[in-house]
């Protein structure tokens, strides 16, 4: 018979917090916490504050009551809101699909053996690491109505009799901003689409070049179907960052003439801070969450395309 004495002893039970370290789970939860506290503390609660002041008639300096929705009744007989849905619509449609139309453009060109290619895409990074603002100064200088270089180019040139009012017509001032948010948005659509062009095998235009695909089927056929997940991130991107944009209209045109070029955004500011109307600057602010919830779900069904092309269910 064994001796008591010679009998191994049970290993201890491993306490709770030692299992949640040492579980693949557990440990990945621990690391997300303090984001998890982040975006609790500095945006949940900024969002939830927002869509509450929506339904009240809160001033600034005064504490308002809860009044349903009569900030949104009332926008929604507001002409000059109506005006900014019209312009967000108008500057997020046209500058996504010009971002779009040349930064595939420039990506596929830098995806080419170049000389100095290297150079060229650290260069063309510059109009998006400029700051908004800096940049929009440099913009307010050239569209200047007396001494703007376009109009002074035109002129010498004998194209046009006197200068371009840029930011003092409605319709030219529309154009005028959507081309400078272009300027600064082109280099992040094209420096992402780079980044998938470089994850598309070479062999697969290879294949279809052998097969006797033109260059413009290879890409219709080949290219755009493999690079569409990645189309669907950086358009989802390109939509909310247009959409939400505040610095380049505020510094060009602060939402004239006339509020032609008012975006939600600028107007849900000048509402809450200039005018004191909390409540309705809030109200203009939570009518812009279905346009970007839109923007998220064409984003997910991109990914879906994703799986779909990966086999998986």
């Amino acid at each position: 018979m064994t001796s008591p004495d010679t009998l191994t002893p049970a290993a201890p039970r491993p306490s709770r917090w030692r299992r949640l370290v040492e579980s693949r789970g557990g440990l990945g939860l621990l690391f997300m916490l303090p984001a998890a506290v982040f975006l609790l503390c500095f945006l949940t609660y900024p969002l939830g504050l927002g869509v509450w002041l929506g339904f009240t008639d809160t001033r600034i300096g005064r504490t308002g009551s809860f009044i349903g929705l009569e900030n949104y009744q009332w926008l929604a007989d507001d002409p000059v809101f109506w005006l900014s849905v019209f312009n967000t619509m108008l500057y997020t449609t046209v500058a996504s699909v010009l971002k779009f139309g040349l930064g595939l453009w420039l990506a596929l060109l830098l995806n080419r053996n170049l000389r100095f290619k290297n150079f060229f895409r650290a260069i063309i990074l510059l109009p998006w690491v400029v700051p908004t603002v800096l940049s929009a100064l440099a913009f307010w200088w050239i569209y200047d109505s007396q001494f703007s270089i376009i109009s002074w180019v035109l002129m010498s040139l004998g194209i046009i009799d006197a200068p371009i009012n840029f930011l003092g017509d409605p319709w030219n001032a529309r154009w005028s901003v959507i081309a400078a948010n272009v300027w600064r948005g082109i280099p992040f659509v094209a420096i992402s689409l780079l980044a998938g062009l470089q994850t598309i095998p070479q062999s697969l235009n290879e294949a279809a070049a052998i097969d006797g695909a033109t260059a413009w089927q290879r890409f219709t056929k080949v290219t755009l179907p493999l690079l569409t997940p990645i189309i669907a991130v950086v358009m989802t991107f390109s939509v909310l960052f247009t959409f939400t944009d505040f610095q380049l209209i505020y510094v060009l045109t602060r939402g004239g003439p006339v509020n032609a070029t008012h975006l939600m955004a600028t107007l849900s500011f000048q509402r809450a801070i200039p005018g004191g109307q909390l409540g309705e600057g809030a109200a203009i602010a939570v009518a812009m969450i279905p346009f970007l919830l839109a923007a998220i779900l064409f984003s997910f069904f991109g990914l879906q395309r994703r799986k779909w092309q990966q086999g998986n269910d």
